[in-house]
This record gives structure tokens, C-alpha cells and sequence, in this order.
């Protein structure tokens, strides 16, 4: 299962704060999106796709939706949220054998591999359901800011617990980026492009604080990938 976390009780609550807040509203999600690109006539697979947030401006630009959480209560979100997508409840450490091979133009995973154990297999699950030729766009913790603010070796590969916005329990792991592109190749997947995503002038003027920090070390970090075979 997805490390640590259970966003059932809270899952109405990050909604919220994820619809337009600095870190998932302002700053990852734009560069996500942006890295996607044209998806009109694509189907798309959201992997972890929480209350629908991404699947929503997919939908608006013209794809066809499928997404998959492991919380309930965020796949009843998108699709309240959604109405033209497929939602479904899955543990994505688990293999996804209900979606056929070579069925998806497109998959996105914005902030979700660093919650999985298992990164081998989902990464191995993507790129069978993926059609030759296929992307997914994944964003993650940038290496950088994890080691900044954790401290220890950069090179260190661990499993992280902490407590977010003073309630919510979570767990993640952090590893440097060599470990993680090593996944990425070893899944069968090219890496085409990485963006470190630079903070908008929207974030600078309703989130001050959060745009000088991120004008100078990097929160997330966007892939581009290609199915490479």
C-alpha cells in the first residue's frame, strides 16, 4: 500500500487545500500539466488520482479519464468531480489486472511514487498498459529538498515518517535522483525530459514566503518518459 498514508478522514480537507494551495495547486500541478501537453483524444490513466484534481483539467482538455486511489473517499471526489471519468479504488502496490494491456495513451502519477514501496511493480504495471510509444509524466520530491531539510548523506536511501499539517500521518521514501532514474530505466521506460519547476508569478503574489523558497531550492521534481520497448 501507498506508505504510511490514510486520507479517508482528511480527504474533503486536502481537496481543499490542494485545489489552489502553493505546493499542489500553484507550483506542482501547473508544471505537470504543462509537461503533459495536448491530451486531446488520449486516453489517460491517473495513477493516485486523490479527489480528481489533475483528472478534472485532463478531462477539460479532452481525455478520456481513468484514475485509481487507494482512498475511497478521494475516488468518490473525482468522481463527484469528474462525472466523465472511471474511478477506482487500488492499492498500487498491488498489480493493476484489471486494465487490459496497451489500453493507455498516457499515464500521470503527480506525487505519488515516493509513497510506494513497491515502485518496481507499478512502474512494471505502467508500462504494460501503456501503448508502444506511450509517456508517463511523474512528479516527485526533488532529491535536493529532501536531503535540505532532512539532513544525513544525499545518497541515502530511507523511509521517511512525519506528520503533515499537524494531523495527517505519512510516510515516503527518499532516495537521490541516480536511484530513482535507475527505476525509470530498469521499468522499460526513456527518460525524454526533467523539469525542476521554477515558482509563478500567481505563487509569488498569494504565497510570498513559499516563492522565495522556491526561487531558490526546488520542491518537486517533473519526468517525462517515454516506453522505450
Amino acid at each position: 500500500m501507498t506508505e504510511g498514508l490514510n486520507y479517508d478522514e482528511f480527504a474533503a480537507e486536502f481537496a481543499e487545500r490542494a485545489a489552489d494551495g502553493a505546493y499542489n495547486g500553484l507550483y506542482d500541478r501547473p508544471a505537470v500539466l504543462d509537461v503533459v501537453g495536448d491530451v486531446a483524444g488520449l486516453r489517460v490513466l491517473d495513477l493516485g488520482c486523490g479527489p480528481g484534481l489533475y483528472a478534472a483539467e485532463l478531462a477539460s482538455s479532452g481525455a478520456a479519464v481513468v484514475g485509481v486511489d487507494e482512498s475511497p473517499e478521494m475516488v468518490r471526489l473525482a468522481g463527484h468531480r469528474v462525472p466523465t471519468g472511471r474511478f477506482q479504488v487500488h492499492d498500487l502496490d498491488l498489480p493493476i489486472d484489471w486494465l487490459d494491456d496497451d489500453s493507455f495513451d498516457l499515464a500521470v502519477m503527480a506525487l505519488v511514487i515516493h509513497h510506494i514501496t513497491n515502485r518496481t511493480l507499478v512502474l512494471e504495471e505502467v508500462h504494460r498498459l501503456l501503448r508502444p510509444g506511450g509517456r508517463l509524466v511523474v512528479s516527485t520530491h526533488h532529491p535536493t529538498s529532501d536531503w535540505f531539510r532532512l539532513g544525513g548523506s544525499y545518497f541515502d536511501v530511507e523511509r521517511v515518517e512525519e506528520v503533515w499539517q499537524d494531523k495527517l500521518r505519512v510516510a515516503y521514501w527518499r532516495q537521490p535522483l541516480q536511484a530513482t532514474c535507475d527505476e525509470f530505466l530498469e521499468a522499460g521506460f526513456m527518460i525524454e525530459r526533467i523539469v525542476e519547476p521554477k515558482p509563478s508569478a500567481e505563487l509569488q503574489a498569494r504565497f510570498p514566503h513559499e516563492y522565495i523558497k522556491l526561487s531558490n531550492l526546488p520542491g518537486f521534481i517533473v519526468f517525462s518518459l517515454r516506453k522505450a520497448f
